[in-house]
């Protein structure tokens, strides 16, 4: 359901923030953008806390959930370059992806910092394909020019549809 302007009803002036505008473009594109809400409080049992929580951990968690839910992610800001030509590899060779875009989150340095610590390198694009941390944007050009990154992706579509039919 459509609120005024033609946003999704519900979504605040915050979460808009990381969607694009209705009828962008990238909308028909197959690119799900990706904000996590890392302000709002959640109860766990007994106890209320932060999504961020007080622990370094919060954050890996998070990313590694966003990388086990999606086949292709990539962790990018919306001023990079680098990150612009990963997205549109994935486009151009039509395979939907993930974007989180870090300049566009409030925690987005923590997200960074769980990214080094998780890769090696706080630079971005940081893509994750099947689960795999398989570089940025060269490394990615790369893979595609070998033929090696379609079958990642492909092995990740094969994964998923062989769980869904066990379920």
């Amino acid at each position: 359901m459509l609120g005024p302007r033609g946003w999704p009803a519900g979504l605040s002036r915050r979460d808009r923030r990381s969607v694009p505008a209705p009828g962008h473009p990238s909308l028909s594109l197959g690119v799900s953008f990706y904000l996590l809400d890392l302000a709002t409080p959640t109860r766990m049992g007994n106890i209320t806390s932060s999504s961020l929580g007080n622990s370094a951990t919060a954050p890996v968690n998070q990313i590694q959930e966003t990388i086990s839910d999606n086949c292709v992610v990539i962790f990018s800001k919306t001023s990079c370059s680098y990150c612009t030509m990963a997205k549109k590899l994935f486009h151009d060779i039509n395979v939907n992806y993930k974007v989180v875009e870090l300049d566009m989150l409030e925690y987005g340095s923590q997200f960074q910092d769980a990214l080094y610590k998780m890769t090696g390198d706080r630079t971005v694009p940081r893509i994750f394909v099947n689960g795999t941390f398989i570089g940025g944007a060269t490394d990615t050009h790369r893979l595609h020019k070998e033929g090696k990154l379609l079958p990642l992706v492909q092995q990740c579509y094969l994964k998923k549809s062989e769980r869904e039919d066990f379920s």
